[in-house]
């Protein structure tokens, strides 16, 4: 793939040596303002001519994204030759102007070359390479996943239905998707206390009244959530007080969510574990329902994760409340996880002990486990971070990431098991690659002596 780096120097050279390490061709180097400036027919000198050049050889501009550089006359100068442009947003103040243009605002300048040219693989990041990935511009036609809502239901007994709903959002947002995160929790809200975030905001309640009215947008979803750092997830956050669940109706949850789906392309939804419904206890059927927001979440979900805890009384309340689960879902596929595995509950072969009471009882033949590992999940709650970013070495995060590849991630047509693998596993190799060829840029002279032999610095050569 050819591409031209518009960013300042002297991270433009950098990022162009990082990229060239990852197989990527790049044309030029120039100035951040300098597709800007020759949209508008300002540009002179070097640059100019470079830049008028490059674009009618290269696939993709990596681009320097800040109101100066982000223009109009810049995105239109890019459609004009047909060339995508991937944004690095140094501020969170750029990430919305990126966005007005149809741009993912997930990367950064300072992010590694690896990162960036695994996201100029992927599909969806600008306008262009929607065209592309239906067959424009001689591309071959491939279909996009629609978007999707996955809901996250569990027993009572909190056998961790919050956390695993923050990871699988987490995990689902790497390589440049939009992810959505929604409390729907009208029992026991706890994804804003979780991650830190103000649950005083409008949040998910307000898109539910918006949604009522039929004024539920884009936009205003995009307002009114608020973003995970810089995963690229946004949240929106549940109701603040349990009295609240009146607001939270079935009319209003399912449009709200259905709405997700023109916004981002997963939406991760947080419900409570009561399933009953009381229509038979009240006399008033039109009114408020107190578990309406879960039965809706479930009903719309097009697939469902339904989280056990993994010990005994953990299993016995899951085998109950799956009944009405499926009672609920009718067809859509639900995977089960067993959360916080560990032998002291179980004694001997506690991993064949779960799935051979699951399958016994309730016809369960695939569950996928997610070992205990409280260490990582009291330093995430320290730091109101997800386990990914504190531990992204910890089991639970690797069990995730292997629950999230196996069952929720569309994969790619024509990509075989072994490749898709390789995509999630590669990214780690390659920072070890990145960080190992900056230290021999810093000390391309240093020499090191062991066993009496000595070994010089590789030198890595220059990108053009």
């Amino acid at each position: 793939m050819k591409v031209l780096v518009a960013v300042d120097e002297p991270r433009g050279s950098d990022l162009a040596h990082q990229l060239a390490s990852e197989g990527v061709e790049v044309v030029a180097v120039v100035a951040a303002d300098a597709l800007a400036l020759s949209g508008e027919d300002a540009a002179y000198g070097s640059d100019a001519r470079i830049t008028a050049v490059a674009l009618r050889e290269v696939e993709a501009v990596i681009l320097q994204a800040d109101r100066r550089t982000m223009t109009a006359a810049a995105v239109a100068l890019c459609d004009r030759h047909g060339v995508r442009i991937v944004a690095l947003c140094a501020e969170d103040a750029d990430r919305p102007l990126a966005e007005a243009y149809g741009l993912s605002s997930t990367l950064a300048p300072t992010d590694p070359g690896w990162r960036i040219a695994e996201a100029l693989t992927l599909d969806g990041l600008t306008r262009g390479a929607t065209a592309a990935s239906t067959g424009g511009a001689g591309g071959v036609e491939r279909e996009r996943p629609a978007p999707r809502i996955i809901a996250v239901w569990g027993p009572a007994g909190s056998p961790g239905r919050s956390t695993v709903a923050v990871e699988l959002a987490l995990e689902l947002a790497r390589g440049g998707r939009r992810v959505a995160l929604v409390d729907a929790d009208a029992h026991a809200p706890a994804l804003a206390l979780t991650l830190g975030l103000a649950d005083e905001g409008p949040g998910f309640a307000a898109a539910c009244r918006h949604a009522g009215r039929g004024e539920l947008t884009t936009a205003e979803l995009e307002r009114i959530s608020t973003p995970l750092g810089r995963t690229g997830v946004r949240v929106l956050t549940g109701i603040n007080r349990p009295s609240r669940w009146p607001e939270l109706s079935h009319a209003r949850v399912a449009a709200a969510l259905e709405a997700c789906r023109t916004w981002v392309e997963f939406t991760i939804v947080d419900v409570s574990s009561s399933l009953e419904r009381d229509e038979e206890i009240v006399s008033d059927l039109d009114g408020p329902r107190r578990n309406a927001a879960t039965l809706a979440a479930l009903e719309v979900a097009d697939h469902v994760v339904a989280v056990a805890a993994a010990d005994p009384v953990g299993v016995a309340r899951f085998l109950r409340g799956y009944t009405e689960l499926r009672a609920t879902v009718g067809a859509t596929p639900v995977a089960v996880l067993a959360n916080r595995l560990r032998p002291g509950a179980l004694g001997i072969d506690a991993r064949g002990q779960v799935r051979r009471t699951l399958d016994r009882f309730a016809g369960i033949r695939d569950v996928w486990f997610v070992p205990h590992d409280a260490r990582s999940a009291d330093a995430a709650l320290l730091a109101a971070r997800p386990i990914a970013e504190v531990a992204p070495r910890s089991p639970f995060a690797a069990a995730i990431r292997r629950f999230v590849g196996e069952t929720l991630e569309p994969p790619d047509p024509g990509v075989s098991r072994r490749e898709q693998r390789a995509r999630r596993i590669r990214p780690a190799r390659d920072a070890r690659r990145v960080r190992t060829a900056g230290a021999d840029d810093q000390a391309p002279e240093r020499s090191r002596v062991r066993g009496g032999r000595r070994r010089g610095a590789v030198a890595v050569p220059e990108a053009r």
